[in-house]
């Protein structure tokens, strides 16, 4: 999982990457700690061309700010640069794999 520092790491990401997967979280927030591991195992083989990228929001509030994360874990999903999936706070890994699923099987059709 790439750490992101600032905008501009994210915006180069997001132009080259056709799939990115971000986790908002922060090092006090447990739940975000404990999902962090479980994501890169459950997401890391069923989509290898999935990237996925952590953004600590209490180092980097402006980020955080600017994507309209205010409360914690959120996890977004875009697709060649555009936002697909969001989830916040309570959410299931298994119901967000499907919905990636769902969207990678439409961009390959």
């Amino acid at each position: 999982m790439i750490n992101i520092h600032n905008q501009t790491q994210l915006d180069t990401l997001k132009q080259e990457k056709e799939a990115i997967l971000i986790l908002f979280g922060g090092t006090n927030c447990g739940v975000c700690q404990t999902i962090k591991p479980q994501i890169k195992t459950s997401f890391s083989d069923k989509f290898p061309t999935l990237t996925m990228a952590y953004i600590n929001c209490e180092h980097t509030q402006e980020i955080c700010a600017q994507h309209g994360v205010f409360s914690l874990p959120v996890v977004q999903v875009f697709f060649m640069g555009q936002k697909f999936i969001e989830e916040i706070r309570g959410f299931s890994l298994l119901a967000l794999g499907q919905k990636i699923e769902q969207v990678f099987t439409k961009m390959n059709h």
